[in-house]
């Protein structure tokens, strides 16, 4: 399997696929590459060189204990964009990915990215403070941690297939094929990983991050969103920016990569090219 080795020793997981301008994706928690899959292809065929890798501890990347948080998120995202020597490229994020591209491109530059979009992301802060008034309170993200100390197989079923794709909405048609998959990403990754990640994407603070960042980047988030709150999120977020064009979408859940893929698809090729 194609593999980066961080300075620090991880063995990094990515897919390379194609030719033309390259577009990276990150993942949300707690899964890996393959929620990509659908935009993997539509890209590809498209003419755009894709590449998307499995965050440390999660999917076919190394398990290891520690370095779960933003800071090494984004510096393994930067090794693998140096060992590929990507240029010009576009990185795409949701959820926590999101987070992970924010923050890698504050930390790291702007030399190699054209562009960026990050989806039903975490930014600019989730949890509850004296100055985010509008975040979730401390205690729904130490119940996440409880409940995937308790059970993780039963967490991650539940959370599947109730808010993530919205799913628990009156007169949705829950699609036990993608509440599979996703419960196969998240158990195939570590539970170490998973638990420390919820603090990463809950507590991080990506305000002064957003303010650094001037290429353009589209903000996209639904106004259903269960899992990260869009009040909170897209439109602070794009605020913040200095190039950053923002698009709600109605009734559309966190996991929209998935559920509504055919819209998110076209409006990122759109932005794109413009």
């Amino acid at each position: 399997m194609p593999m980066v080795t961080t300075d620090d020793g991880v063995e990094i997981f990515y897919k390379d696929w194609g030719t033309g301008q390259p577009i990276v994706f990150s993942h949300g928690w707690p899964l890996s590459s393959d929620d990509w899959d659908t935009q993997l292809l539509f890209f590809l065929q498209h003419g755009y060189r894709v590449v998307a890798h499995d965050r440390r501890g999660h999917g076919r990347s190394s398990q290891v204990g520690d370095g779960h948080d933003m800071d090494h998120y984004a510096d393994d995202l930067a090794a693998v964009t140096a060992h590929l020597d990507l240029h010009d490229a576009i990185h795409v994020g949701h959820s926590t990915g999101g987070g992970e591209v924010v923050r890698y491109l504050a930390r790291h530059g702007e030399s190699r990215v054209a562009k960026a979009a990050i989806l039903s992301a975490v930014p600019p802060l989730m949890v509850q403070t004296p100055d985010n008034p509008g975040g979730l309170p401390k205690s729904v993200f130490d119940d996440l941690q409880a409940q995937l100390a308790a059970n993780r197989s039963v967490f991650y079923r539940n959370l599947a297939s109730g808010p993530f794709y919205g799913f628990n909405r009156p007169g949705a048609e829950p699609d036990e094929a993608i509440i599979e998959n996703w419960w196969r990403q998240g158990m195939t990754g570590g539970a170490k990983a998973h638990y420390d990640g919820i603090v990463a994407f809950s507590q991080t603070d990506f305000t002064e991050d957003l303010k650094k960042i001037t290429v353009p980047v589209f903000v996209g988030h639904g106004d259903d969103d269960q899992i990260v709150p869009y009040a909170d999120a897209g439109p602070l977020s794009a605020k913040l920016l200095k190039n950053g064009t923002l698009k709600i979408y109605p009734g559309f859940p966190h996991g929209m990569p998935t559920t509504k893929a055919e819209t998110i698809n076209a409006d990122l090729l759109e932005f794109f090219r413009s």
